[in-house]
């Protein structure tokens, strides 16, 4: 009997292989993985002492309240600072790695052309791991505030939220924004994710993908503080990447925060059609 295209083998469902449980399971057990989570884990810890040895901020401020003199007002602050520290680069790292490493790690194994012969189509392959890289990358972002909040309150207590431009939020109220604030560093690292995940398409070195992504993070950010650009910044998602701060103001601001997320998925949606679009004619030998 002569084999067409489209004939399948009994019982085989294109939709079945590579499931997301197992997908996740093998990341979750990676050495990587365990590191960053030790490292987002530890860095609430690291700023206490910080604190802890140079004194309370609130001692050397000029009169203008900013997140990182009000960092020990309460355990909300202190999540806030956490966040305001770590967001331009520290939280990239994972979200990179996770989205850059997992394409060109299989090539780097020499494991990615037995996935596509199991048979695993390339479309599913793909979605399966930039499914659970955005779900690694979502639960880094969820962890550091989280336990930022936990040590926070425990060094500092349980209080309102000192906002920047002055005034509070009672502690109730400062949970959710700190949840908004969460939710758009999340989407506002989408481009970084959809970057590195192209790179892992098409490169067989993982660190080329995770560092080529990172690095053109950087450029961006280089790139916003260049003042001569004028109007021209207001495309480089790094123009954006702070709006989070309007959540920290009496009344909500959202204008800010919705450009942000319309660029940044706007280059998401192009690098992940490109991922795809290449990855379906590449040529995989590795």
């Amino acid at each position: 009997m002569t084999a067409t295209p489209t004939a399948r083998a009994p019982g085989y469902r294109p939709r079945r292989t590579l499931p997301l449980r197992v997908e996740a399971r093998r990341q979750l057990r990676r050495r990587r993985t365990l590191v960053i989570a030790a490292i987002l884990t530890l860095l609430p810890f690291v700023l206490v002492a910080a604190f802890a040895i140079g004194g309370d901020p609130d001692s050397r401020s000029n009169g203008r309240i900013t997140l990182m003199d009000s960092a020990t007002a309460s355990g909300g602050n202190f999540a806030a600072t956490a966040l305001f520290v770590s967001a331009g680069f520290l939280l990239v790292v994972p979200v990179a790695l996770f989205c850059g490493d997992t394409v060109a790690s299989e090539a780097s194994w020499s494991s990615l052309r037995y996935l596509l012969a199991a048979p695993v189509p390339r479309a599913r392959l793909l979605l399966s791991k930039l499914t659970v890289g955005l779900a690694f990358s979502a639960a880094a972002m969820l962890l550091l505030p989280l336990v930022a909040l936990g040590v926070g309150s425990a060094a500092y207590g349980w209080g309102p939220l000192q906002l920047p431009t002055g005034g509070a939020l009672s502690a109730g109220e400062a949970v959710p924004r700190l949840a908004v604030v969460v939710g758009y560093v999340f989407v506002s690292q989408l481009v970084t994710a959809a970057l590195a995940f192209w790179l892992s398409t098409v490169t067989d070195a993982p660190l080329g993908a995770v560092g080529g992504a990172v690095g053109l993070t950087i450029v961006g950010n280089v790139l916003d503080q260049v003042t001569a650009l004028g109007t021209w910044r207001n495309v480089l998602p790094a123009h954006w990447q702070y709006s989070w701060v309007d959540a920290l103001q009496p009344r909500l601001e959202w204008s800010g925060m919705i450009q942000g997320s319309e660029v940044s998925v706007a280059y998401a949606l192009v690098l992940c059609a490109l991922a795809f679009r290449g990855f379906a004619r590449k040529d995989v030998v590795s």
